[in-house]
């Protein structure tokens, strides 16, 4: 097979796991790199052999670059997105696939005209831990799942990150920045959904930067940031989503799926792996289960291997995921600021159980 060559903009904090990922598969191969700062790009390519450090422009326009992994900010996701697209190159965007549902649905619309693929992150539904806990679903273990919860909750990533700015800007906040994986997470373990229930509110209006050259530099605060949401899946079992950058800390296990027959307790969708645990209606106590599905010892970027590996239509981390995804979020907000329920619009086939791989 030959490797899938890719070309990376935007070579923030987050490039680092996706080289990192890269440099251990066979199946994709990073041939350039891209950023508005043009020395992070020159710094990524002096650390990989044979990655070339390019202009945004060369690299679209560089007839070995047959995929491009956006990793800029969720503001600019669709612009470069959608360059990519008219450059005629395959896309895979970090999460969430746009800021808002009428940028993401003119960015599907131009791939399939230009017939192109495009995906979306969180790719850490193909890991180990929800792929395991998929399998415990669809084996039975919990009979007819009638519940879940997804459970986020931290003081905010100002504390840690050096230039926090967009995570509390439109297309930030929790919802929309560490959502993604708890709805990914559902979506694989439920299915799609069908409505949406929503309230949400704002502690307060600026936050301080607590590290780096900025460290006690005043931003504004402009979202939500403490989310809550009931999702009625198709399936009719019910989610409820807590997400939260105003709380200290939780106990709360990352996500829990109940079903008629037992309890399974799914560990945190922003890692790959970790232990599946199993109470069936009965039982003393919890079992953790063995591994048994999912790409063992993955890291970001196993969305664009399993697309390497699968071909377009069978490529896990798709667009219309990302985008089904993204509705559901958008619509709990809109629920918030409504007071209603709100219908999701568009579906998404379950995607595929990943079968246990090495990558």
């Amino acid at each position: 097979m030959k490797s899938l060559k890719v070309g990376i903009i935007g070579c923030g904090n987050i490039a680092a796991q996706y080289l990192d990922t890269f440099s251990r598969l066979s199946s994709v191969e990073l041939v350039a790199v891209a950023d508005l700062v043009p020395e992070r790009a020159a710094e990524v390519a002096a650390r990989v052999p044979g990655v070339r450090a390019l202009g945004i422009d060369e690299l679209l326009a560089d007839p070995d670059v047959q995929l491009v992994v956006n990793l800029t900010i969720p503001a600019a996701h669709a612009e470069v997105a959608q360059r990519a697209i008219a450059a005629g190159k395959d896309v895979y965007t970090e999460k969430p696939l746009t800021a808002d549902i009428p940028s993401a649905v003119a960015l599907l619309d131009a791939a399939t005209a230009a017939g192109v693929w495009v995906g979306s992150a969180p790719d850490t539904v193909l890991g180990t831990g929800v792929q395991t806990a998929r399998k415990a679903i669809d084996d039975g273990l919990v009979g007819r799942p009638i519940s879940a919860t997804a459970t986020m909750m931290t003081p905010g990533h100002e504390r840690w990150h050096p230039h926090p700015d967009f995570y509390y800007l439109p297309g930030g906040g929790p919802l929309l920045d560490m959502g993604p994986y708890y709805v990914s997470a559902l979506i694989q373990l439920l299915g799609p959904v069908v409505s949406v229930l929503g309230a949400a509110s704002r502690t307060r209006d600026t936050r301080v930067i607590g590290s780096g050259a900025r460290s006690g530099e005043s931003i504004p605060v402009e979202v939500a940031t403490h989310v809550t949401g009931v999702l009625t899946h198709a399936s009719g079992a019910l989610s409820t989503l807590v997400m939260s950058f105003d709380a200290v800390a939780t106990k709360a296990s990352s996500i829990e799926v109940h079903g008629e027959q037992g309890s399974l307790v799914v560990p945190d969708p922003n890692n790959f792996a970790g232990d599946v645990q199993l109470k069936a209606l009965g039982d003393e106590g919890w079992a953790t289960l063995p591994v048994s599905a999912g790409y063992v010892d993955a890291g970001r970027g196993v969305g664009i291997h399993d697309r390497a590996v699968t071909g377009a239509d069978g490529a896990r981390a798709s667009g219309a995921v990302g985008f089904h995804s993204l509705e559901v979020m958008v619509s709990v907000l809109r629920s918030a600021e409504e007071g209603r329920s709100v219908a999701i619009e568009s579906t998404c086939e379950r995607p595929a159980p990943v079968p246990l791989s090495e990558i």
